[in-house]
């Protein structure tokens, strides 16, 4: 067969269709490597942060999330930061809050996407330095991130 360039015409116009971009998806390797960066590979202990988020999500395109860290909010006792991270998301690095003594409470809502059934874990940096954190497992029936 020839290749004449209404062939060469179609194939061009068709390959760009084949390759399409997808987002790349992070994996739990991924999250926990966000994880480390955040903490500095310092231990987290499991506790004294909530996380609030449905368990059940029909549409990932807007999921709702409260996150709350027990703390006197003193100057010399206060969460300075709480980072949400996901597993599957294109990005496992979801939102950061940072807090100061002036803030009152170490509580913070908003709306995430989800791509997926996951985890969704929560972490807060003390003023201390310690780190304190929680999960929940969300599943998503219409997963947002991806497109078809």
């Amino acid at each position: 067969m020839t290749l004449t360039r209404r062939h060469a015409l179609t194939l061009g116009l068709a390959l760009p269709l084949a390759l399409q971009i997808r987002p790349a998806l992070a994996t739990p390797e991924t999250m926990r490597a966000a994880i480390k960066g955040f903490t500095g590979g310092a231990e987290v202990t499991e506790g004294g942060i909530e996380l609030k988020i449905p368990a059940l999500v029909e549409n990932g395109n807007s999921v709702p999330l409260t996150v709350r860290a027990e703390s006197p909010m003193t100057p010399e006792d206060h969460i300075e930061e709480i980072a949400i991270f996901n597993e599957i998301n294109p990005l496992p690095d979801t939102v950061r809050f940072r807090f100061t003594p002036r803030s009152g409470r170490a509580e913070a809502q908003t709306r995430i996407r989800l791509n997926g059934s996951q985890h969704v874990t929560a972490i807060a940096r003390r003023s201390d330095g310690t780190f304190h954190s929680t999960e929940v497992n969300v599943i998503v029936t219409a997963p947002a991130c991806r497109e078809s």
